[in-house]
């Protein structure tokens, strides 16, 4: 289905005409996976950016975010990731890559986003579920657009299969990477 565009400010069904620019200092783009069965490591990257783009055409979305800016609030484990070729070796790969290949509109201002991640130079196709919190301009202000994406990933897939057994069975981290981005743009 196409997205629908051109509904009036603050409503939560559609996305106005326009090209949509990342506020990224507004935005957060965020990730948890197991560790040790129980524990969840949260982490997030600072540094991203991103365009929507809606209008006669079929909507689209793209983002990239700089490997290097993780940020898991442990700098041994933090730096580790960055270097080490059993993740993010940003050496090699600077940055993870998103491209939409098609967005659904459905009820309640929701979208079914399907794209291509690319991470670590595998890409994979990914669904992310995201909720329109609708649009807004205030005086003196940019015309704002805040979207809430969620989804989900399998690390395996993208190359980053480093695990360890732990002694009372099991493995120290999980496979399973649930990324949560808070984004709010502006009409470019």
């Amino acid at each position: 289905m196409r997205l629908p565009v051109g509904e009036a400010a603050g409503g939560a069904g559609a996305i106005p005409t326009g090209e949509w620019l990342v506020d990224a200092p507004r935005s957060s783009v965020a990730f948890a996976v197991k560790h040790m069965l129980l524990a969840t490591v949260n982490g997030r990257f600072h540094e991203f950016d991103g365009v929507l783009e809606t209008g006669t055409d079929a909507p689209r979305a793209t983002g990239t975010v700089k490997a290097a800016s993780i940020d898991t609030s442990e700098p041994v484990r933090d730096g580790h990731l960055r270097s080490s070729a059993d993740f993010f070796d940003v050496e090699r790969y600077p940055e993870i890559g998103f491209k939409s290949t098609r967005i659904e509109q459905r009820d309640g201002g929701r979208l079914h986003i399907v794209g291509e991640l690319t991470m670590r130079g595998v890409t994979r196709e990914i669904e992310l579920a995201a909720q329109l919190g609708g649009t807004t301009r205030q005086v003196g202000s940019d015309e704002r657009v805040e979207l809430k994406l969620r989804g989900e990933l399998n690390r395996r897939d993208f190359g980053l299969t480093w695990n360890q057994a732990l002694d009372t069975g099991g493995a120290l981290l999980g496979n399973k990477v649930k990324i949560e981005l808070e984004i709010s743009a502006v009409k470019g």
